[in-house]
């Protein structure tokens, strides 16, 4: 049996870890003003951001259709995968997992579905893991269980660089919604009287876990706490717009050089999580390897 891997966009799986793994991305749909966009196909994030600054624009997002997801798994047969992991967002935070399990029902090879737990690059990190794990030989059952375990070690940190440019959602029941509200409270962050916020986005909530007095302070905070999180490591990185680059490059180093860390990815915060978090965004999304 071949086990293919399905996720969709608003994991933010970046290309080369998608290539490594055969990964099929659904692209998320992204509306910024009056224009329709496919997430990671016809809209890249250097753009998004420009549009954003420039424009100042309503960004919205929706999930894919069945109709694509069943492309993708479509796909996956056509590669030879006798088998699919489609791995998603936690089902009570977007409709990706319903859209996905309607598809399942027309796919030529059997569609084992899974909730996440989470979402953005915590998503990722139960695809990386499953994903090792097939490679290894697991099977489908012993790869839809490391997914589905994975949820409550995955670790997150992160500074927002432009709070004001959260308040794009709909669904307010959603778990972005909960985002928005929690990051959008500025007086609860005290941006500019008490210093620069550390992050942790958990159980569809955002915490302060340390606040400090500059951005080199930050990036310390924030890999302090990454390589705390466990024993050989996997750190993804995340970068929102390009200005952000020389913070994430920081972090990234701090990060790669302990020893708690087996390897350290980089992602693009894409326009379905830019969205909420804005321009400045930086971050890294952690998970153990060893129990």
């Amino acid at each position: 049996m071949t086990v293919g891997i399905c996720t969709d966009s608003n994991a933010q799986l970046p290309p080369d870890l998608a290539e490594r793994y055969g990964v099929a991305v659904v692209p998320i749909t992204v509306h910024v003003g009056d224009c329709e966009y496919l997430e990671g196909v016809d809209l890249g994030v250097d753009e998004f951001y420009a549009q954003l600054r420039e424009d100042a624009v309503d960004v919205t997002t929706s999930h894919p259709s069945p109709g694509q997801f069943a492309l993708a798994y479509d796909e996956l047969a056509e590669r030879g995968c006798t088998q699919i992991l489609s791995i998603h967002a936690s089902a009570d935070s977007s409709g990706t997992l319903n859209a996905a399990r309607l598809a399942a029902h027309s796919s030529p090879v059997p569609v084992r579905l899974v909730d996440s737990g989470t979402r953005s690059f915590g998503v990722s990190c139960c695809v990386w893991a499953a994903a090792e794990a097939i490679e290894s030989g697991a099977s489908l059952d012993a790869a839809s269980s490391i997914a589905e375990a994975l949820a409550p070690r995955i670790g997150s940190v992160f500074i927002v660089g432009a709070l004001e440019l959260v308040g794009s959602v709909r669904d307010p029941n959603s778990a972005a919604a909960r985002f928005e509200r929690s990051v959008s409270d500025t007086s609860r962050f005290g941006l500019a009287d008490e210093g620069i916020a550390v992050l942790s986005f958990r159980d569809g909530e955002v915490t302060i876990v340390d606040r400090v007095a500059t951005a080199a302070d930050a990036v310390n905070s924030m890999s302090a706490l990454a390589v705390r999180w466990g024993d050989r490591l996997r750190v993804a990185v995340g970068t929102a717009d390009f200005a952000a680059t020389p913070l994430s490059d920081a972090l990234a180093a701090a990060v790669g050089e302990a020893g708690s860390v087996a390897e350290v990815i980089r992602y693009r915060i894409g326009p379905s999580v830019g969205a909420y978090t804005g321009p400045g965004t930086v971050g890294c999304f952690m998970f153990p390897t060893a129990l």
